[in-house]
């Protein structure tokens, strides 16, 4: 990370520095376990920053947190909390591991937003180590789609088999054939709702004007590879358009991405989405239940590397530049979750929106 260009991240409507983390390791203990050493520096905070009430002991701000989390507030024998009741000078108070609550501090009122500020700061830090575990999609799996999805594996084996790395076990499974908008980290029952909460409100806002209150009618059609070497490629997608020329689908999954990266639940990292649906990747040669390039990190926050060959996809660039999937109804986004099927052999959903 350079000095004069940290990285920043927006908590509550601020936008902050963010200092690197070091982690210490010892002898000894488990891996799972991880110590924030370093603190973000920030300047004093107003008091209408947070919701601070005053107590018989002083005053008290409390943050609510999925219990996975609270384990990167106590940190190694405590030493975390700790150094945090220290140098804020206040007392934190965190609910039993497995035990869903708020993380409370308790003090003089500086100290209290200090500590706030700091604590916010951890989960962020630690909420994006985390893997995802659900996304939001529209499901690609009509038959027809099915059905064209197979004729073009088969004609892609047909003439394409003796290219390198060309083989039946890079294909997705047409079952779970899907367009993501966005992915999520939700690591509650409480989360999986809010979720739900929000993408009904995104509907009652702005889908249903957009929509028309009726499915949009896509195509499928074309095909496009991820990197910049078509010798070489990793992700081969086909392409997702309104069938009548417009900009509705794009324009619709685009609000839907801002809304969700303002409340903090997707992580800013693109101002539009790109529609698009996998067809081919390498990561399923060696794991058929691999999900593209989102297996970044195991569950304890420890990034993973997936080693993939690649194959050489100009022949099949250039014979099915065009290639016609079949026109789409899409009337649901869906709230699906990672690594799970339903009885149709999707993924299974946690909530949905209809547009009809």
């Amino acid at each position: 990370m350079e000095v004069l260009r940290p990285q920043l991240v927006r908590i509550g409507g601020r936008i902050y520095r963010k200092n690197p983390i070091q982690e210490q390791t010892y002898q000894h203990e488990e891996e799972d376990e991880d110590f924030y050493q370093g603190f973000m520096e920030c300047a004093e905070e107003p008091c209408d920053a947070y919701e601070v009430v005053q107590t018989q002991q002083g005053f008290r701000c409390t943050v609510k947190a999925p219990s996975l989390l609270y384990k990167h507030i106590v940190g190694k024998r405590g030493d975390t909390r700790k150094k945090l009741e220290v140098e804020t000078k206040t007392s934190i108070s965190i609910p039993k591991p497995g035990q869903e609550g708020e993380i409370g501090e308790t003090r003089y009122i500086c100290g209290v937003i200090s500590a706030r500020t700091r604590i916010d700061v951890l989960l962020l830090t630690f909420r994006r180590k985390q893997p995802f575990t659900h996304f939001l999609a529209f499901f690609l799996n009509e038959v027809e789609v099915q059905e064209r999805f197979l004729k073009f594996q088969e004609e892609v084996l047909e003439k394409c088999s003796m290219d390198h790395g060309v083989d039946s076990t890079i294909f997705q499974n047409p079952k779970k054939l899907h367009l993501t908008i966005g992915m999520l980290v939700l690591l509650s029952e409480q989360e999986i709702q809010q979720t739900c909460e929000m993408l009904q409100q995104c509907k009652e806002d702005f889908i249903d004007d957009i929509s028309g209150g009726k499915p949009l009618e896509v195509e499928m059609a074309g095909i496009e590879y991820m990197n910049d070497d078509p010798g070489m490629v990793d992700v081969l997608y086909a392409k997702v358009h309104m069938k009548d020329g417009s900009n509705r689908l794009q324009e619709l999954v685009d609000r839907v991405l801002e809304r969700f990266q303002a409340s903090g639940l997707i992580v800013k990292e693109w101002n539009s989405v790109k529609l698009h649906a996998t067809v081919m990747n390498t990561l399923f040669r060696k794991d058929p239940n691999a999900e593209g390039r989102y297996n970044l990190y195991t569950a304890d926050g420890k990034y993973i590397f997936k080693e993939r060959e690649s194959f050489d996809g100009r022949n099949i660039l250039k014979l099915f530049e065009n290639f016609y999937f079949g026109t789409l109804k899409l009337n649901s986004i869906h709230i699906s979750q990672r690594f799970t099927v339903d009885s149709f052999g999707n993924y299974a959903s946690c909530g949905q929106i209809d547009f009809s």
